[in-house]
């Protein structure tokens, strides 16, 4: 780790952070937190909403404005512009763009356009943690930025094999941030759980996961492709898939970083608060 010691990440005159976890466990809001104490905050999933998919999300709204004649006319003479307002907090274009696989008439995709726009943004995903590191000179060398948080997707277990000690995305990584897993408890994981099956929304997920899940859930329930739910179909695969992340997740810290537990997270309030976490969390690494 780029800080082996508590008195070297407290004396450090630049920080950088990776946070990583399960999505709704404070990654966002910790890295909010640093942002306003004068932190650069670096958002995964922006990036790729942005920088890798953008034309993507883009060209799907501008496919269903010209189904309808009055924007398509606008759109063939560029009388009207279509594009996406990602920001760090909202982004539902790029979730939207994900989709669920299913039936169309319930705004289902087949799930060989599933697939492939999972393909997409996995290639995306991983683009965009490379670029870790040239968000962190950027950050300093255009806007004097000293400390970086950079806030990763829930899906980043997904995009790395965290049991190869070769593998290249966290090789990256590790070589410029700390890593800091933010783990949930049983209790956490149930109310992710709870607040799923309310408003269930598209995930990305890695490709042998997927295939047998839709399998496994086409068999369970007899439905053809185009018959299924998809709300129901993401419903049942998201239990699964924290179950999938949960000993992902553990690897990755275990091999190339820290582990903080998520009610620690919740509890902070200052800039001071979470220098101090890490260095306890570094203390009980040693």
């Amino acid at each position: 780790m780029i800080y082996a010691t508590p008195d070297d990440w407290l004396r450090a005159t630049e920080k950088r952070v990776l946070l990583f976890g399960m999505s709704g466990l404070g990654k966002t809001h910790v890295s909010a937190m640093l942002r306003d104490a004068g932190w650069f905050h670096y958002s995964i999933d922006y990036r790729i909403g942005t920088r890798y998919m953008g034309e993507h999300i883009a060209d799907n709204a501008k496919r269903e404005a010209m189904k309808v004649p009055f924007l398509a006319e606008l759109l063939k003479t560029d009388s009207i512009y279509i594009g996406s307002k990602i920001t760090f907090e909202n982004l539902a274009p790029l979730s939207t763009y994900l989709g669920k696989p299913g039936d169309l008439s319930k705004g289902g995709l087949a799930f060989g356009e599933y697939m492939r726009r999972q393909d997409q943004h996995r290639a995306g995903e991983i683009a965009a943690l490379l670029d870790t590191a040239h968000f962190i000179r950027r950050a300093q060398d255009i806007y004097g930025y000293a400390n970086f948080v950079c806030d990763t997707g829930g899906s980043i277990c997904e995009v790395v094999n965290p049991d190869d000690p070769a593998d290249p995305v966290m090789t990256a990584l590790a070589a410029e941030t700390l890593m800091v897993w933010i783990e949930g408890s049983d209790a956490h994981t149930a109310e992710l759980i709870r607040r799923f099956d309310r408003a269930p929304k598209p995930m990305c997920y890695q490709p042998e996961f997927l295939e047998t899940a839709w399998a496994e859930y086409r068999a369970e329930t007899g439905l053809a492709e185009d018959a299924v739910d998809p709300d129901d179909f993401v419903r049942w695969t998201y239990a699964r898939a924290l179950a999938h992340r949960q000993p992902r997740y553990a690897a990755m810290a275990r091999r190339w970083g820290l582990t903080v537990r998520a009610e620690d997270i919740g509890a902070l309030k200052t800039e001071a608060d979470f220098d101090a976490l890490i260095a306890r969390a570094l203390e009980d690494a040693a």
